[in-house]
């Protein structure tokens, strides 16, 4: 069976198996303050030209997301995200049980809108009894998003003109970013940290065994931050391992190469859908696509293949998603292209 589920079935690129193995034997103090998480934070600031920014290297998606949104609001403070939100749908009410809500919000192709976000804090500054409801305190979204959409350059700058004035902290989970700075570079790493609160940089999903680095770009607005990822339960104590990992990922533009090859991948796979006469459920230029399959043709590709069932979209229809990973074999993709091209 080959797989296309989702972005992490393999290990590591062979550059971080290679540094980690080398380094295997090292010495280091513990918690993420040795010489390995000090050069990558580094490395990433400076990628960033934001010389002074904190990055804070952590295990995974969820947990960075979680320490993130408790740490910024108050308790009485939710978060608003798409619908389709990572933290909406797929964390199992972890935001909630930090004691914030999420508030959702209907997404088109997985993305929020400035204009979308200045109508929900309004609607709740203006209800007469809005110390009764939960106050908006901070705005939610992923590059890409769920559905392997992008914010363009002239979104991402609507939406932080939108959160400067309202007061809301921006947050940007990027647990896929490397497929992002890949298909688009108008929306870089400079871009971003200048055009958020925070944000993070995937490193499970693109190319790492684990790990997430998050970029704070003022931190002195998260006073003790760290305190926040102890009591969470994050602060790895041989963090040096995710140091490790992301020197190799963040040298040689290793990080955003790893994305493009992906990126490449996946879209071979849409184009031979497409010629197939496979419709999109929406066009994606990133690492994830998701055809819309016949029934026939989905149980004939589950013979050899697994993937991601979506959602119906009629009787005889459903949109599956096919992703390609920073460490998918090329052979495996061109078995898929094979197989439809066969079929």
């Amino acid at each position: 069976m080959i797989r296309f589920e989702c972005d992490y079935l393999e290990g590591a690129c062979p550059e971080v198996l290679a540094a980690l193995t080398q380094t295997n034997a090292q010495q280091t103090p513990g918690y993420g303050v040795d010489d390995h998480c000090r050069h990558a934070a580094e490395l990433i600031a400076g990628q960033c030209a934001c010389p002074g920014a904190a990055v804070h290297f952590l295990v995974g998606g969820t947990q960075a997301n979680l320490i993130v949104i408790a740490a910024a609001l108050r308790p009485y403070e939710g978060v608003l995200a798409a619908d389709t939100g990572h933290i909406a749908v797929h964390e199992t009410g972890a935001i909630e049980a930090t004691g914030h809500k999420v508030l959702t919000l209907p997404a088109t192709d997985g993305k929020l809108t400035a204009a979308q976000v200045r109508q929900a804090f309004d609607a709740h500054v203006t209800d007469a009894t809005h110390e009764h409801t939960v106050r908006p305190g901070m705005v939610y979204i992923s590059q890409p998003t769920e559905l392997g959409t992008l914010y363009t350059h002239a979104e991402l700058s609507a939406l932080r003109a939108a959160t400067a004035e309202l007061g809301l902290w921006l947050y940007i989970d990027g647990a896929r970013l490397a497929y992002a700075l890949a298909a688009d570079p108008q929306v870089d790493l400079p871009f971003l940290a200048a055009h958020c609160d925070a944000f993070t940089l995937g490193g499970t999903k693109c190319g790492a065994l684990f790990g997430e680095a998050l970029v704070l770009t003022q931190p002195a607005r998260w006073p003790h931050f760290r305190y926040h990822i102890k009591q969470r339960g994050a602060l790895l104590a041989k963090g040096r391992l995710l140091g490790v990992q992301f020197e190799a990922l963040m040298s040689e533009n290793r990080y955003i190469r790893l994305g493009a090859a992906a990126n490449d991948m996946a879209q071979r796979m849409k184009a031979a859908f497409l010629a197939h006469g496979v419709p999109m459920l929406c066009d994606t230029p990133t690492n994830q696509i998701f055809p819309v399959l016949p029934d026939a043709l989905l149980n004939k590709l589950s013979e050899q293949f697994s993937f991601a069932h979506w959602c119906k979209v009629d009787a005889t229809h459903t949109a599956v998603r096919f992703c390609a990973g920073a460490t998918t074999p090329q052979a495996y993709v061109d078995a898929l292209i094979r197989c439809l091209q066969e079929t």
